[in-house]
């Protein structure tokens, strides 16, 4: 490690183990860690680098797109670097760094670009980005220009050498990537001309920035995938499914694979779980206090059957696992059956189906029953055997938790009749149906208020099915705007909406005489039931989001 860094890590105060730590991580991560440790902002410490080296700061305005490319990709990346714009562009190379500089970065540099380089400093997370952003994830993997030197660069240049090395790099930033930008899935999607990736975050598909040359790798980067979920390489013609456990500095990844044979190659999608995701609390979830207290009462009942609906990525699991860590105690045998393992909830007993040994819901739930559980968590009722069961189970002592996939909360009691569920078992035992779903949640840096149109809202409101007189005292409403914080989307992480329909004595009869949907939810209403629509309009007034996304995730149906 050069004189430079060594006398800014001696400032710090680290300890020997945390200073290892830092000089094995990446220049573009090492002066985030030390944030980290000092419990700093990361702009107070780019200013105490700036102080300790005398290098000015450079805005990430000034970032220079044109020259990017004028700039080996290596250098770019293991110098962690980018050019700015300056006066005297033609005779002056002026780059932006993360990290403090050293002779050999110097040198490499006027090796490269034949100009002796003006050194500034930047924040590190807007040097990643740029890079990214406009020449794409893992490009600096896939450049063909040249190696530097190992006695320079910590670095194994035997790998570095080989094209398969160059493919894990590759996947392993994609993945390292994802991580950072919070996605849930990543796709690999061949077209006639490219290989494109996208990933689903908060819900919605963005494309991400790919090298231009990437689809030369295309084989080689399916095949590496399919190693990593110990798949067979060879078989070209039909789906494969597989699971890939990967470990990235802190983060233990379980990756579901699916590879589909598609018109110009093999389309690859993985659902990304992390195990270290610290999970969400009811509160968390953006659950009101009055929702949380209606919970409450249910979860403290000795049996019954709680039941959570909404379509597939409405964070289902995510609540049902906060019901469980609410009510996990020493006096309490809770077992969960779930497929998969999102979440590992210390002192429960956790069951990970497996449908290809015949170890379904059905069969796993049927032997818990044996196991003298107090709680038990279905993961998904799935058929009517496994209804069948659950049921049962909330009518003989037991407290069961279970997902369904229906449009809202009445639409679960009818959909349990259908499964030919005896309407009479349901009305015993059936105590709460939650239907949710996640909407983007505003991002509070860049979103303004503009008056609401009358016509707009009207629209609005016949979705949510809420009456016109919701807009007599309404004037404005938030709307996206979009910022570098929230990757010029308007709205960053997600929030829940709620509808929460109590099974009450008033539903016995409709639910005995299978009376339709409508009935009930009107029933619902009258004691008090607050819809999804209304839940979302309801967070739309408090700024939380926009009544545009409320319309469009409202619109989402079940099929």
């Amino acid at each position: 490690m050069a004189v430079a860094e060594l006398d800014f890590l001696d400032t710090r105060g680290l300890n020997e183990d945390q200073r290892s730590e830092i000089e094995g991580m990446r220049r573009s991560e090492r002066l985030e860690r030390i944030a980290e440790l000092e419990n700093r902002e990361l702009s107070d410490l780019i200013a105490d680098l700036s102080q300790h080296t005398g290098l000015p700061i450079a805005a990430p305005e000034s970032f220079d797109l044109d020259r990017l490319n004028s700039i080996p990709l290596r250098i770019l990346h293991e110098f962690h670097c980018v050019p700015i714009k300056t006066e005297e562009a033609d005779e002056t190379l002026s780059l932006a760094t993360g990290w403090p500089i050293d002779s050999i970065m110097d040198d490499w540099v006027y090796a490269t670009c034949g100009q002796r380089p003006v050194w500034q400093l930047a924040n590190p997370d807007r040097i990643s980005k740029f890079i990214t952003q406009n020449l794409g994830v893992g490009a600096e993997s896939l450049d063909e220009s040249f190696d530097i030197d190992d006695d320079l660069i910590v670095a194994d240049t035997e790998e570095e050498e080989d094209e398969d090395a160059a493919i894990i790099r590759f996947v392993n930033e994609v993945f390292h990537q994802a991580v950072e930008d919070g996605a849930t899935d990543i796709h690999f999607e061949p077209m006639e001309e490219e290989l494109r990736i996208r990933y689903r975050i908060d819900g919605l598909l963005v494309s991400v920035p790919v090298p231009d040359n990437l689809r030369k790798y295309q084989d080689a980067i399916v095949s590496r995938l399919k190693i990593m979920a110990k798949l067979n390489i060879s078989e070209r013609r039909l789906p494969q499914d597989g699971r890939i456990n990967l470990k990235m500095g802190e983060t233990t990844l379980d990756i579901r694979l699916s590879t589909m044979p598609v018109m110009y190659g093999e389309s690859i999608s993985l659902r990304l779980l992390n195990k270290k995701s610290a999970p969400l609390s009811l509160q968390q979830l953006g659950m009101s206090d009055e929702d949380q207290q209606k919970i409450d009462r249910v979860l403290g009942l000795p049996h019954g059957i709680i039941l959570v609906t909404g379509p597939t990525g409405s964070g289902k699991s995510t609540s049902l696992n906060a019901f469980i860590r609410k009510i996990n105690s020493e006096d309490k045998r809770i077992i969960t059956v779930e497929d998969p393992i999102e979440y590992e909830v210390p002192g429960v007993n956790q069951i990970q189906v497996k449908t290809e040994i015949g170890f379904g819901f059905a069969e796993a739930l049927r032997h818990v029953l044996r196991q003298d559980p107090n709680v038990i968590m279905v993961g998904e009722i799935r058929d009517r055997e496994t209804a069948d069961i659950a049921v049962r189970a909330s009518l003989t002592g037991h407290l069961v938790f279970s997902t369904l996939h229906t449009n809202d909360a009445p639409g679960a009691i009818t959909r349990l009749t259908d499964m030919g569920i005896e309407p009479f078992l349901i009305a015993s035992g059936v105590e709460m149906v939650i239907a949710q779903r996640l909407l983007r949640r505003l991002c509070q840096d860049c979103s303004e208020m503009k008056p609401l149109d009358r016509f707009t809202g009207l629209d609005a409101l016949k979705v949510l099915d809420m009456p016109e007189s919701a807009l007599e005292e309404v004037g404005e409403m938030p709307v996206a705007v979009g910022c570098e914080r929230c990757r010029n989307l308007g709205y960053r992480g997600r929030i829940g909406i709620y509808e929460i329909l109590r099974v009450s004595e008033e539903l016995h009869d409709p639910i005995v005489n299978r009376e339709a949907a409508p009935l009930m939810r009107e029933i619902g209403r009258k004691g008090g039931m607050v819809t999804l629509g209304e839940s979302g309009w309801n967070l739309a007034l408090k700024r939380l989001t926009t009544l545009e996304e409320v319309v469009r995730t409202i619109s989402i149906k079940e099929g």
